[in-house]
């Protein structure tokens, strides 16, 4: 039978994370569902996360790129609807019933969802965690104030991604096919009840690496559109950075969810990143390449 709605779930060398969404979602109504897991050429042997979870369909994407993963899942798929969530993420207790509901809406909303961090180590947090603690994923104000919704945790018609296309590879892929399918008429909405947690990056290298990738991406996404002016606007952006220190201290300074003692940590992070991005970026637009 056709299924309702097809769970498509990007996968890269994360088999524990992977077994950790996955065991949220067992647990849930799966009647018309179809979980797809699209690896992304991992090197772990995921035959026993297959065993261990059996109403799981596994496809492959050996180019590298979590939107393109999540293409191979639709591609693979009969269903009218996806929902789309991380592999290291941890779908709330009713989430696959919020999606199904969702999904008995309107095919021209695409629905975005909640995204709480949270940390895998215990506390006190590192400069890392209560950096995320602060500043990651406010899923709400990146499509009121930015335009998009994050792939992680979406809801998508099949007639709104037929039209709007597949996801690219190499930039902020939520970003772009987020604007796009907004040109091509669908309507972007945001679910507070639609919910997943996200682990916080625990140590200075893991966030440094997740900065790095966001501002190639980002990068990339202004190069599609070329042009000196964008050049000069991604330097104008870089210089705002040691700015944006100072309007953001405040944010660190009275977030309820950091202890006193994580707000320091906290701080030096935000001025070790926001200087080190600015470095990236100037370098990017000096260079014409990520």
């Amino acid at each position: 039978m056709t299924p309702d709605l097809a769970i498509i779930i990007p996968h890269f060398n994360d088999a524990d994370r992977l077994a950790r969404c996955l065991a949220a979602l067992e647990v849930q109504d799966r009647t018309g569902v179809d979980v797809v897991v699209a690896d992304n050429g991992s090197a772990v042997d995921l035959t026993p996360l297959q065993a261990r979870f059996p109403f799981v369909r596994l496809v492959h994407q050996s180019r590298p790129g979590a939107g393109l993963a999540r293409n191979a899942g639709v591609a693979s798929t009969d269903a009218p609807w996806f929902a789309f969530i991380d592999a290291d993420c941890v779908a709330d207790a009713d989430w696959i019933a919020r999606a199904k509901h969702i999904a008995a809406g309107d095919p021209d909303i695409v629905t975005g969802g909640r995204v709480d961090v949270f940390d895998e180590t215990p506390p006190p947090r590192t400069g890392a965690e209560a950096f995320e603690a602060v500043f990651a994923f406010h899923m709400r104000r990146y499509l009121e104030e930015e335009g998009f919704l994050g792939a992680g945790n979406l809801i998508v018609s099949r007639r709104t991604f037929d039209r709007t296309g597949p996801f690219l590879g190499h930039v902020a892929e939520d970003v772009e096919w987020s604007r796009r399918a907004a040109r091509e008429g669908a309507v972007l909405a945001y679910d507070d009840a639609l919910g997943v947690g996200h682990p916080s990056r625990s140590d200075w290298p893991s966030l440094c690496r997740k900065w790095r990738r966001m501002t190639d991406e980002a990068w990339a996404l202004r190069s599609l559109s070329g042009g000196l002016g964008q050049r000069l606007a991604w330097v104008g952006r870089a210089c705002l950075m040691p700015a944006s220190i100072v309007l953001h201290m405040p944010r660190v300074l009275s977030c309820r969810a950091l202890r006193p003692r994580e707000r320091g940590p906290a701080l030096a992070t935000l001025i070790r990143l926001r200087l080190l991005r600015m470095v990236w970026m100037l370098r990017q637009a000096w260079r014409g390449r990520a």
